[in-house]
């Protein structure tokens, strides 16, 4: 078991995480005489090591979509999807979601991909609130603090708020509020017996290209802003302005924790000493689930793939559900804990 456990340690930061180009990052300032522990040097770690891991995993991951999306035309694609309909593709989506432990940042550039490629809409963002907010590999972690009870109510409440957000914003339409480029990606018909292996390449390889081209402006943006915040914000600050059973803590927490950008594992310590300063169990969660699935970098992001009104909708949506949550498990702690 520890084995396993070593070795999903492993993917998580090293592979998936990136983490060892932070450490070469902080090696490197601090061969130059810069002391990696003031906050300007912190934030410009941050920066650097973010947007190589953001744009690393957005080449990546948009280069392997569109390879295989040549094999699949459009009308191809439409009878694969088919098998599963309504709240069971939302379900498939929020599940796959969760086996891709990413940030809500690092999400994106799937949710940009699985668009183009002409998944329905409600289906795409279904993963996308799954995918940071639910994370199979933190369950363990979850555990160790709340207690199994609390860790498994907090998957499945993630994935049912992931599968009523998606099929809400796919019964109300909303295909034309993505931006033009994001569509028109996904509906060039190729003819997979005509093009080689060449042609497939060439095609993914200018796909990558041009999604990059479009959201890279977004990416030095959001991650600066996130920078600013993950060094300049203290975490006292946070912990003493929740730290009591405020009947307006879950909402401040949620409101709070929008702008804070981090994956799951780097709010669960932010959340452990939140409990322990006294705050309720269904502020902390909220907090969780809004600094996961709400960070305002990943908001700046996502708005050059959808336009204002499905981005307005989108947010108006996990932020009642999380607000909601939050009093539920306000409500079950006694029970729970």
């Amino acid at each position: 078991m520890q084995i396993l456990k070593a070795v999903w340690d492993f993917f998580q930061n090293q592979i998936l995480g990136m983490k060892w180009i932070n450490e070469l990052i902080g090696s490197g300032l601090s061969a130059v005489g810069l002391d990696t522990t003031n906050r300007w040097i912190g934030s410009i770690q941050f920066f650097i090591y973010d947007v190589i891991k953001i744009v690393v995993l957005l080449c990546f991951l948009i280069f392997i979509i569109s390879y295989i999306q040549s094999y699949f035309p459009p009308e191809r694609s439409k009878k694969i999807l088919g098998r599963f309909r309504g709240i069971g593709a939302n379900s498939v989506a929020a599940l796959l979601g969760t086996v891709t432990p990413f940030c809500s940042c690092s999400s994106i550039p799937l949710f940009i991909g699985f668009t183009s490629a002409g998944l329905p809409l409600g289906v795409t963002f279904s993963f996308l609130i799954s995918s940071p907010m639910v994370d199979l590999g933190s369950l363990v972690l979850l555990m160790s603090i709340f207690g199994i009870k609390v860790a498994i109510l907090y998957v499945l409440f993630g994935l049912i708020i992931a599968v009523v957000g998606g099929t809400i914003i796919e019964k109300m339409n909303m295909e034309k509020h993505v931006e033009s480029f994001i569509l028109t990606a996904g509906s060039v018909d190729i003819e997979s017996p005509d093009l080689t292996r060449k042609d497939r390449l060439v095609y993914a390889k200018e796909q990558t290209l041009s999604t990059f081209k479009k959201v890279f402006p977004y990416i030095l943006i959001g991650v600066g802003i996130g920078a600013f915040i993950h060094n300049w914000i203290p975490e006292s600050w946070v912990v003493s302005l929740l730290g009591s059973k405020n009947p307006f803590g879950v909402i401040l927490a949620t409101v709070i924790g929008v702008p804070m950008y981090a994956d799951i594992f780097g709010t669960i310590p932010i959340a452990e000493a939140l409990l322990s300063k006294g705050a309720q169990l269904g502020t902390v969660l909220s907090f969780m689930m809004g600094v996961t699935t709400l960070s305002l970098p990943s908001i700046i992001m996502i708005r050059k793939a959808v336009k204002p009104k499905l981005l307005a909708l989108f947010i108006a949506i996990c932020t009642v559900s999380i607000i909601i949550v939050g009093y539920l498990f306000n409500a079950l702690q006694a029970l729970i804990l």
